[in-house]
């Protein structure tokens, strides 16, 4: 049902919808009209970037409904009926677009029953392709060579952790989070490169304790779980579930490979 093949297809779609985004990023003379929401180049990349991903997504061998940021008003009687469908963030990081630092990604996973077993993550400026799929590993393609991504083991009593953190949502609780910990490294990252950073080892840590959707999550979650990492729930400590009557996620602590 889902394979690396699988992933690697929709690998392909998500280098396509990511190669539609760089024409508008890299030809947009004007980054000042963000807020005039239908024209901006955001929106132009985003509603791009959605059409390529659906259309191809329809055409795989495999059929399952989509729901995406860009088309996200099915109703949920009619979404609790899917054992399985695609999640689609076509461009998260609308901040990282905006401010023209290359932290924006492409995301796209498969969810069966609650849980993503498959995961895309594809990061256009930096030319980062991550996928996963459940119980087949997390991996990284960059420059044509492919590697296999192991989180970092740790305990929260080690020094140094990384910790990695939003630009935009260090609040309170995120501050109490990291007070806790004994001489953290701050690490500043945009979109779901915050997960991909935990699978590569090169953090241990992201609490968010803010809102994100359940598009903003899903196909990097399952590329940390490959990795050996988890993404909790903060108070009930149980994985991240999908396809919710409200698509809000709660919060959630990231983690590399942690030890009691």
């Amino acid at each position: 049902m889902y394979n690396m093949n699988l992933a690697k297809e929709v690998a392909k779609i998500a280098k396509k919808a990511g190669d539609a985004i760089m024409k508008i990023y890299d030809n947009s003379d004007n980054f000042q009209v963000q807020h005039k929401a239908d024209e901006s180049p955001l929106t132009i990349a985003d509603q791009a970037a959605n059409e390529i991903i659906c259309h191809h997504l329809e055409n795989l061998d495999v059929k399952y409904p989509i729901i995406s940021e860009e088309n996200k008003s099915i109703n949920f009687e009619e979404r609790k009926k899917y054992t399985h469908y695609w999640l689609v963030d076509p461009l998260d990081g609308t901040k990282e677009f905006i401010k023209r630092n290359g932290e924006f990604t492409v995301n796209i996973a498969l969810i069966e029953n609650q849980r993503p077993v498959l995961g895309v993550v594809y990061a256009p400026v930096l030319e980062e392709m991550y996928f996963a799929v459940k119980e087949k590993g997390a991996f990284l393609e960059k420059e044509n060579i492919t590697i296999q991504l192991h989180a970092s083991i740790f305990s929260k009593k080690d020094k140094n952790l990384g910790v990695v953190c939003s630009r935009s949502h260090l609040n309170e609780a995120t501050q109490n989070f990291v007070d806790e910990l004994d001489e953290p490294q701050l690490v500043a990252q945009g979109s779901s490169l915050k997960f991909l950073i935990l699978a590569k080892g090169e953090a241990h840590l992201y609490p968010r304790l803010a809102p994100t959707m359940e598009w903003d999550t899903g196909a990097a979650q399952i590329v940390l779980e490959e990795a050996g990492g988890k993404v909790l729930h903060a108070e009930t400590k149980e994985p991240l579930l999908y396809n919710k009557e409200n698509l809000l996620n709660p919060y959630f602590i990231a983690s590399g490979n942690l030890i009691p």
